[in-house]
Formats: structure tokens, sequence, C-alpha cells
């Protein structure tokens, strides 16, 4: 009978020990599971904040390129002809190499930026909607005069015409009002 005892000893130790380790073991593997679980979570959080960085990176957003043109004054169409503007253009060009582009037609654009702003009276070019509208006609006019069409255009035909080539879209995005003085 002594053996048995004897036995029940060696084997309570053992046991301690392989529960021990047992219970080691389990911690360890719960807490690198749990470890890579939050960091595979953390990663895909960031990925996410950077796909719409990634994107916009992908379609090349370039800042725009500014081109002034001299200060211009002009006759209004007021009845008398006392009436007259000062006005400052800057175009809103995608990039510099379209701006050189813009320059060499520059003769031909403030030409036609005087004659459409001389058609005007001073009622039309005193109200925002005014501006607005000679805006859009110096944007599609200037377009016009580098050798693209506007979009304006484009629409009316296209439902004609379903076979019409298109030309690549104008470098101009916008133009904007340095000065803008009607006296």
């Amino acid at each position: 009978m002594s053996d048995a005892p004897a036995a029940d000893a060696k084997e309570k130790p053992k046991s301690k020990k392989m529960l021990i380790i047992i219970i080691a073991a389990v911690l360890l593997l719960g807490g690198g599971g749990a470890g890579y679980f939050f960091l595979m979570k953390k990663n895909a959080d960031e990925e996410g904040d950077e796909k719409p960085a990634a994107s916009s990176h992908d379609a090349k957003k370039v800042a725009p390129t500014y081109l002034p043109l001299e200060n211009m004054v002009v006759n209004l169409a007021d009845q008398g002809g006392d009436r007259f503007a000062q006005i400052g253009v800057t175009f809103e060009i995608e990039d510099a190499h379209a701006a050189d582009q813009v320059k060499a037609y520059l003769p031909k654009i403030r030409d036609m930026i005087l004659r459409q702003t001389s058609q005007r009276t001073s009622e039309e070019l005193l109200t925002a909607d005014g501006k607005a509208k000679l805006a859009n006609e110096i944007l599609k006019e200037s377009s016009s005069i580098l050798g693209y069409e506007s979009e304006d255009e484009d629409e009316a035909p296209k439902a004609k015409k379903k076979k019409k080539v298109r030309r690549p879209e104008s470098p101009l995005t916008a133009v904007l009002f340095s000065n803008f003085i009607v006296q």
C-alpha cells in the first residue's frame, strides 16, 4: 500500500506542471491571436483611409496654372457711349504646358474678350449673373480659338449624330476676374 501514495504524489506535480504549461500556451496563443487581430484591424483601417487618397493620386490631380492677362478698358454698349469697364481676366489652366499653348493665342483671345465685353451694357455687367455669363462666354470662345469644342456645342449635335469624333477637352478650366470696374 505504500506504493500507491507515492505514485499519487509523483503524478500530482506532473499534472500541475502540465496544467500550468497548457494554461500558459492557451494564454500565449490567445494573446497572440488578439494582437494579430488588433494589428490587422488597424492596418485595414489605415488602408481604408488611404484608398481615397490613392484614387485621387491615380487621377493625377495636378495644381492648376493661372495665366493673368493685362487689364483691359472697354467701352460698353450703353446709350451715349460714356460708360466703360476695366476688367482683369485670369485663366485657370490644367497645366503649365497648356499655358504655353494659350499664350500663343493671346492676341486673338484679348480681341475676343474686348468684343464680348463691349456688347454688354453696364446694367448687365453690374449683376453677378451678368458677370457669370460673360465669364462663361469668354471660356467658351477662348476654347474655340484654341481649337477645342465647348460642351454646349457637343451636346446638341450628339443627339442628331451618334458617330461624332470627340476632340479633347479644353485645357482652360475657368475664367476668373481679377479686376472688374464699371464706370
